[in-house]
């Protein structure tokens, strides 16, 4: 009985050594990866503060309505019209009006507004199109151009017109007058125009030349307006 117990004694002892002899060889082997234990107070782990050298390459985009946004998207006054206006002159100090009225008025995307303007307007006219006339023209110079396409439909005479480019669109001028906001444009443009007589026949253009056109156009409206168009209210040949 002595002899039993002794002896599976000493199985279950040369087992558990066994057993404890590979896990040791197991666990107790490195690789080269481990990482080391997490440290909540380890500087690795802490947020990055301003004053912090390492804020220099901080990636993260700041928000609108951060404290440091303002700054950040804030163009200075001198580069404001960086390209468009020269500072200092009344065309910048106008802008500058119209800015602090509008303030999400921007020079260049009003330029590529007034290009498309330019086109429908050109177009319309010559199409003889009052309704989208009517809704980029001011009353007067509405009026001007109805009583040309009326004289020209009495006649019985149509116009052709293409545009082949708009080869520039530069800002000429800006007024402010009371909360009345004017910029005036000048456009270089390539068209192809004709206007043909009832029969058909060409009075004056050419269906295949194309001509250097310049033209002067003054847009204004009300700052501070619900009505964000502006409207064009005159117009001239330029040179």
């Amino acid at each position: 009985m002595q002899d039993s117990f002794d002896i599976t004694t000493l199985i279950f002892i040369i087992l558990a050594v066994f057993v404890i002899w590979r896990l040791r060889s197991v666990l107790g082997q490195k690789t080269g990866n481990e990482q080391p234990p997490f440290d909540p107070l380890s500087r690795r782990d802490a947020p990055l503060r301003p004053g912090n050298p390492a804020n220099e390459q901080d990636n993260v985009v700041r928000l609108p309505g951060h404290n440091g946004a303002k700054a950040a998207v804030e163009v200075p006054p001198s580069d404001r019209w960086k390209g468009i206006a020269e500072p200092g002159t009344p065309t910048a100090q106008a802008l500058d009006t119209i800015a602090r009225a509008e303030p999400s008025f921007d020079a260049a995307d009003f330029l590529e507004g007034a290009k498309a303007a330019y086109e429908m307007i050109v177009t319309a006219f010559a199409q003889g199109d009052r309704k989208t006339l009517k809704d980029l023209l001011s009353k007067e110079v509405y009026e001007g151009f109805e009583r040309a396409i009326t004289e020209r439909e009495q006649r019985g005479e149509k116009v052709e017109t293409a545009f082949v480019s708009i080869d520039k669109a530069e800002l000429a001028g800006a007024e402010v007058h009371g909360k009345m906001g004017q910029v005036v444009v000048r456009f270089q443009s390539k068209l192809i125009t004709a206007t043909r007589d009832a029969s058909g026949n060409v009075v004056d253009g050419s269906p295949d030349a194309v001509v250097d056109v310049t033209d002067v156009w003054t847009f204004a409206r009300q700052l501070g307006s619900r009505d964000p168009n502006w409207l064009l209210v005159a117009t001239e040949a330029g040179q």
